[in-house]
C-alpha cells in the first residue's frame, strides 16, 4: 500500500486557532535547526572578541547579528503558525528561508573583523524575499485576510530595498544609527499589518509557546555545546588545568539547566490572548534568545581566563556571564513570571538579577551564579507555586 499522494499547490487558507494538537511539524523542527548554525556563529566570535578584551565592538557586532538571525526566525514562525499549508511550493520557499540562513551565517565573520556586512545582509534579504512570497500566497487564498496579507508583503519588500540601499551609503553615515532605524522599519511591519481590515492573522498560541520553547532549548543547548568545545581545547593542553576547569563545568552546567527550568517553569500560551500582548512577548524573546546564547560565549571565555589565555581580568571575565544571565532573568520574569505572579514572590526575579550582577565581585563567580539561580530554581518552585495564577 501507498501513502496519500502529496499536493503540489494547495489554497494557503488561515488555519484555525482552536486546532487541538497543533505541534510543531517536522519541517519547522528542521528550520530552527539550521538556524541553531547561524547562532553558533554569532556566539563565536562574541566569545573571542570578549577574551580579546574588544567588547564593545564584539557586542555591538553580536546583537546586529542577531537580529537578523532572531527576526527571521521569528517572522517565519508565525507565519507558519497562521498558514502552513505543508504544500511541495510551501517545503521548497521554506528551503529558500534556510539557505539564506546559512548565507547569513556564512558572513558573519566579515561582519565582525571588517564591519562588512554584504554577506549577511544578502542572507537575510534572501530569508524576508522568501516570506514575502508567502504572504502574496496567502493573500490571493484568504480573503477575510487580504488586506493583511499584503501589508506585510509590501512593508516586508520596502524595507529589504532599504537594506540593500544600505550597502551603498556612504562610509562617512554612522553605522549603529542607520542599523537602528532600519530595525525599527523591520519591526513596525507586524504592528501596521496586523491593524489592516480582517486583523489579525490566525496563530495559534500553543504552537507559538512551543516554538518559541524549542528554540530556547536549542539555544540553550548551543550554549552546552560552546562551552563543550572550550573545555575540550582547554584539557588538551594538558591535565594541570583539569580541576578549575571541572569546577567550572558543573557551575556552567548547573547555570544553564537552572536557566532551562526557570523558563519552562510556567505555560506562555494563556498569555498570547490579544495581538498587542503577543507581539509584547514575541519582540521581548529577542533578549532571552540571545542572552541564552551568549552565556556560552561567557563560559567560553571563562575557561580561556582559568587556562589563561584571556586578556581580561576575572572580574570581567565573571561580567561576560552574569551580565546575560540578569539579561535572561530579568525577561522571562517580564514576559513569563510578573503576569502570573503575585505577592512578594513578584520581586524574585529582579532581586536575583540584581544580584547575579554582584557575583562578579567575587573570587568564585561562576561557582555562587550557579548557587544563586539554584535557590531561585528552588524558591519558585516552591513558594512561587503557592500563589494562584492571575492568568489562566
Amino acid at each position: 500500500m501507498t501513502g496519500p499522494t502529496r499536493s503540489w499547490l494547495l489554497p494557503m487558507r488561515a488555519r484555525d486557532t482552536a486546532e487541538p494538537h497543533r505541534v510543531s511539524t517536522p519541517l519547522e523542527l528542521f528550520f530552527d535547526l539550521c538556524f541553531v548554525v547561524a547562532v553558533a556563529q554569532a556566539a563565536a566570535p562574541l566569545h573571542h572578541s570578549i577574551a580579546e578584551d574588544h567588547l564593545l565592538p564584539g557586542l555591538r557586532g553580536y546583537l546586529m547579528v542577531f537580529f537578523a538571525i532572531w527576526w527571521a526566525w521569528m517572522n517565519f514562525t508565525w507565519f507558519a503558525s497562521a498558514y502552513d499549508t505543508d504544500d511541495d511550493v510551501y517545503r521548497i520557499t521554506t528551503f529558500v528561508q534556510i539557505a539564506g540562513a546559512l548565507v547569513l551565517a556564512a558572513g558573519v565573520g566579515p561582519a565582525f573583523e571588517d564591519n562588512d556586512f554584504r554577506v549577511i545582509t544578502i542572507g537575510y534579504v534572501i530569508m524576508r524575499l522568501a516570506l514575502v512570497a508567502q504572504w502574496l500566497r496567502a493573500s490571493r487564498s484568504d480573503r477575510p485576510r487580504r488586506d493583511v496579507a499584503l501589508r506585510y508583503a509590501l512593508g516586508v519588500t520596502v524595507v529589504q530595498l532599504l537594506w540593500i540601499l544600505r550597502l551603498w551609503a556612504p562610509e562617512s553615515w554612522p553605522v549603529l544609527p542607520v542599523f537602528l532605524v532600519l530595525v525599527l522599519a523591520d519591526i513596525a511591519v507586524p504592528i501596521w499589518a496586523e491593524r489592516a481590515a480582517g486583523g489579525p492573522t490566525t496563530y495559534h498560541p500553543h504552537h507559538i509557546a512551543e516554538r518559541y520553547g524549542l528554540f530556547t532549548i536549542i539555544v540553550l543547548g548551543e550554549s552546552v555545546a560552546s562551552a563543550t568545545v572550550a573545555f575540550r581545547g582547554a584539557l588538551d593542553e594538558g591535565s594541570h588545568y583539569t580541576s578549575v576547569l571541572l569546577r567550572l563545568a558543573v557551575a556552567g552546567l548547573i547555570v544553564v539547566f537552572a536557566l532551562w527550568w526557570l523558563y519552562f517553569d510556567r505555560s506562555a500560551h494563556a498569555l498570547l490572548i490579544t495581538m498587542r500582548a503577543s507581539i509584547r512577548w514575541g519582540y521581548g524573546h529577542y533578549f532571552i534568545f540571545a542572552s541564552a546564547a551568549a552565556v556560552g560565549a561567557g563560559l567560553g571565555v571563562a575557561v580561556d581566563h582559568a587556562t589563561h589565555h584571556a586578556e581580561i581580568s576575572s572580574t570581567l571575565t565573571g561580567y561576560a556571564i552574569a551580565v546575560p544571565v540578569a539579561v535572561y532573568l530579568f525577561f522571562v520574569w517580564l514576559l513569563h513570571v510578573r503576569p502570573h505572579q503575585t505577592g512578594p514572590m513578584l520581586f524574585a526575579f529582579p532581586v536575583a538579577a540584581v544580584l547575579a550582577l554582584l557575583t562578579p565581585l567575587t573570587h568564585a563567580s561562576l561557582e555562587l551564579l550557579a548557587v544563586l539561580l539554584v535557590l531561585l530554581v528552588a524558591i519558585n518552585s516552591t513558594v512561587g507555586r503557592r500563589v494562584p495564577d492571575r492568568v489562566g
